[in-house]
């Protein structure tokens, strides 16, 4: 079965990105993409940082932009997965009535994990450790969506 699934962050230029190029280098049978709740950084490409800390662990994220949720993601996608209770909060309040599009944490994929949700380098400039829970954490999203087959 293949899945439909939104990664969401504040800017769509650093987490969000990650995890969509993440994951989809582990399971290329999903549709993936990634949005902000915000709209400062539309049409950006993912920040630099992030990118080079990516391509470093051959994730390739040079081809994606940004863009800001928009209500009709709750139709295009069935998962809908943001990085922290503050991205989880602006979903939820642009989910239309009626919707039920599942939205979940990222980091709810990561077994026995202290992490609640996944700091945003941007201002903690911790690029490596961000993609240490998103890799730990797509794995964990792949295994479940594979059990679910």
């Amino acid at each position: 079965m293949t899945h439909r699934i939104l990664f969401v962050c504040l800017g769509n230029i650093c987490r969000s990105p990650a995890a969509e190029g993440a994951f989809r280098a582990r399971a290329l049978h999903h549709t993936t993409d990634s949005a902000g709740t915000s709209g400062w950084h539309i049409g950006d490409p993912p920040y630099g940082p992030m990118q080079k800390a990516a391509r470093a662990r051959d994730i390739d994220l040079s081809d994606l932009r940004a863009r800001q949720l928009v209500a009709e993601d709750f139709d295009r996608f069935d998962l809908i997965i943001g990085m922290d209770a503050n991205n989880i909060g602006d979903i939820e309040a642009m989910r239309p009535p009626g919707n039920e599009s599942t939205v979940r944490l990222l980091t709810d994929f990561i077994p026995h994990s202290r992490a609640n949700h996944v700091p945003d380098p941007y201002y903690t400039r911790d690029f490596e450790g961000a993609l240490d829970l998103i890799e730990e954490a797509v794995a964990g999203l792949d295994a479940h969506l594979s059990a679910k087959l």
